[in-house]
């Protein structure tokens, strides 16, 4: 059966009731789950209206936007190596087109349908007139970064980007050649005429737009041409060395393109070429109560996702006015909207420079993450006690071999899991896939809607599907943001359950590029509550009491205010109170109110947040005791991880889920307590104590929203987390 068609997502007012339904669904939502969620009374502290003053609260999409200018200043540093500066550039680049894509256009859809203003209570007119202003520094920045900074210690260093101007005749006629052969062919330029409207132009694509003068054979009067590149083309393309001379040359297709545009105009008189990009809404509204087959859904959305609501014009810095506004006018996009660049227009495409180089001495040194010792066997280790890995300092291999020995294991009845990010060829499809096949009962929840691998999970599910997996999609309203593994096996007369529950996701690649952290258990409590856990989401259950965990939509939100209510009594009550606590981001305004009623009790609160935070912290008499730092280095920091002071009797809980709106309130994620004082006290050492040390790689939020970046202090060690972390399997 064929689902409804769902709408798309309006570029018109006309469509407004359609977003405005679905945004209303979602608002609806995330009420109906605080209300069921929250064990705070109406008279709560940090529910006061005096914690309510938008003057407390920063914008979450501007506090995001900021976060790039952190993994910027990595690019600037001298002391990371060269290469790995070009990563943190294009990682800068490519960060602040998601940006547009999804904080910014949601933004814009807030303006359009007057969705209620945040806590701090910008208007979304306001927000957007900032985010340009700050866009528009941060983008300066980057090119200033590329062309001062990186490009000529590149060109130092034996790599070479060359810009045209710098081409000798032989690199000329290579490369005019290499354009005539390999790239003119699969050209195909548009000269704009009543017969000929603006093209369609896909978003994050390369575009020439060409000023012409002439007539071609029809006799037809040149005036604007419009060439894009397929995505079929690459983007940079390395000289041979016989060509060029050195070993590492490289030229942006955009030079090329601009450089011989001619050659797809005869007999005109091409009069400038600029580049130019356009950036699109990429955020899915999809009506789920009104279609019978997500999939399906998913799959007609995904067709247009390239051509919905332009949101940013990025374009050559040297092309006329009257252009720039012809184009503008064309996407539907304001004055604030276009940035001129210097340079190439998709500059995050260098990082193929990156990918290409083998210089070792120019990277990161290599490493070999940690392996689990003791038995073969996954599961006499694990009932042995539980199992902590720290990625990516810890391998990912024993969740890898978990899977693996459940597959094959006669003992195992059924394996249950939750995907939301694989990546290709995941060797835990391959295991599922095998456990399938030897007659296990597979049950697998893949998150259709994990934002930007929509199609890759499709994929993903089909397969799984086709192996006699059995694959649910979630739940309708909530995605699935849980990170769980069951194996459920008998031994003798007994079923015992082995679980793995992580901070982040079952993706072998990020698991050497993200810090997370993942814990291996046979405790019967925690296993019985993410069976349940399973079992509501596959099924049609009502909500369950768990004895272990804490879950969204209906216990995490209010756990954590019942924690933060219960540190700030100890403190009021003279009683050692703190709160330390680990996120990639913080906006969700009752946890907000908390701890600033906490701060004033007396708790002591550090918070470590890698991205967004709206909470302002060092504001007099409101949030004195709370401080805020984000750590950005050489992985990504991604783990979660709540602790509590508990009057000398401290709590560990690590989650899957930030301390948002969306996480707390409309998602469905598991926050697990570290029951172990062994494994507790080295997660409070290593995912806590050492980056609340950290002098190197720190950045303190300051009480204006402004980040500072931490240095030692006179006669003080430098200290940098992530490295002593890595020194730990290294030294």
């Amino acid at each position: 059966m064929n689902s409804k068609r769902p709408r798309k997502a309006p570029d018109k007012a006309a469509d407004a009731p359609t977003v405005r339904k679905a945004i209303g669904k979602r608002a609806s939502r995330g009420a109906d789950a605080a209300a069921a969620a929250s064990l705070v009374t109406a008279d709560h502290a940090g529910d006061g209206d005096a914690l309510r003053d938008p003057s407390l609260y920063l914008n979450r999409e501007l506090s995001q936007l900021d976060f790039n200018f952190r993994v910027l200043a990595q690019a600037q540093d001298a002391t990371v190596p060269l290469l790995e500066r070009l990563r943190y550039l294009c990682i800068s680049c490519t960060n602040l087109d998601e940006f547009f894509e999804i904080r910014a256009a949601t933004v814009r859809h807030a303006q359009d349908f007057e969705v209620p203003l945040p806590p701090d209570g910008l208007s979304p007119g306001t927000v957007l007139r900032r985010i340009h202003e700050r866009t528009a520094e941060l983008v300066d920045a980057q090119y200033a970064s590329w062309n001062e900074i990186l490009r000529p210690a590149l060109a130092d260093a034996g790599i070479r980007v060359l810009s045209r101007e710098t081409w000798n005749a032989r690199q000329r006629r290579w490369l005019r050649a290499c354009f005539r052969e390999e790239i003119l062919p699969v050209l195909s330029p548009l000269g704009l005429d009543p017969a000929h409207p603006f093209p369609k132009i896909l978003n994050k694509s390369l575009n020439l737009v060409v000023v012409l003068k002439g007539r071609d054979a029809f006799g037809r009067s040149g005036h604007l041409a419009i060439v894009r590149a397929p995505r079929s083309l690459a983007r940079i393309i390395r000289l041979p060395r016989r060509v060029s001379g050195g070993e590492h040359d490289f030229v942006f297709l955009s030079a090329m393109l601009s450089e011989f545009v001619e050659d797809l105009f005869p007999g005109m008189k091409v009069q400038g070429a600029y580049q130019f990009r356009v950036t699109r809404n990429s955020e899915l509204i999809v009506d789920e109560d009104e279609v019978e087959n997500l999939a399906l859904a998913l799959r007609d959305e995904l067709v247009g996702r390239g051509y919905l609501r332009a949101m940013r014009l990025e374009i050559a810095s040297d092309c006329p006015e009257a252009i720039v506004r012809e184009l503008l006018r064309n996407f539907d996009l304001p004055e604030n909207a276009v940035y001129r660049i210097n340079g190439p227009v998709n500059l995050n495409r260098v990082i193929q420079v990156y990918n290409e180089v083998d210089r070792p001495e120019l990277k990161f040194p290599a490493f070999q993450p940690r392996q689990l010792p003791g038995s073969d066997s996954m599961f006499e280790r694990l009932a042995s006690g539980d199992v902590l890995l720290h990625h990516p300092f810890d391998g990912f291999s024993p969740v890898l071999e978990l899977l693996k020995q459940a597959a094959t294991d006669p003992g195992v009845l059924a394996i249950k899991q939750t995907l939301y990010r694989t990546g290709r060829d995941s060797p835990i499809v391959e295991h599922l896939v095998q456990a399938a096949r030897n007659g296990k009962d597979v049950t697998v929840v893949v998150e259709l809607r994990a934002r930007f691998d929509e199609e890759a999970n499709l994929g993903l599910a089909d397969r799984l599907q086709d192996a006699g997996v059995q694959v649910v999609y979630g739940v309708v309203g909530y995605k699935t943001h849980a990170k769980m593994l069951l194996v459920v096996r008998r031994e003798g007369r007994r079923l015992r359950r082995y679980v793995h529950m992580g901070t982040g996701n079952y993706h072998s690649g990020t698991a050497r590029a993200y810090t997370d952290l993942s814990l291996m258990t046979a405790d019967p409590h925690i296993g019985s509550d993410v069976h349940q856990v399973f079992q509501q989401i596959s099924g049609l259950a009502p909500a369950i009491r768990l004895e272990r965990l804490l879950q969204s939509p209906f216990t995490l939100h209010g756990g954590v205010l019942e924690r933060i209510e219960r540190e700030a009594r100890l403190a009021a009550n003279g009683r050692p109170a703190r709160i330390i606590a680990k996120m990639n981001a913080l906006n969700e305004p009752q946890v907000v109110r908390a701890l600033y009623a906490a701060s004033q009790a007396g708790v002591r609160i550090d918070l470590i947040v890698r991205g967004a935070c709206t909470l302002r912290p060092g504001v007099p008499g409101v949030s004195d005791n709370i401080r805020v730092r984000s750590i950005v280095g050489r992985f990504l920091e991604h783990s979660r991880v709540y602790w509590f002071g508990n009057d000398g009797a401290p709590e560990t809980w690590c989650a899957s889920a930030d301390w948002l709106e969306r996480n707390l309130l409309r998602r469905v994620e598991t926050c697990f307590p570290i029951l172990d004082p062994v494994v507790a006290a080295r997660i409070f050492r290593e995912a806590l104590e050492t980056y609340l040390a950290d002098n190197t790689n720190a950045w303190e939020l300051q009480s204006d929203g402004s980040y500072r970046q931490l240095s030692p202090a006179e006669g003080e060690a430098p200290h940098s987390a992530q490295a002593s972390l890595l020194a730990g399997i290294c030294g």
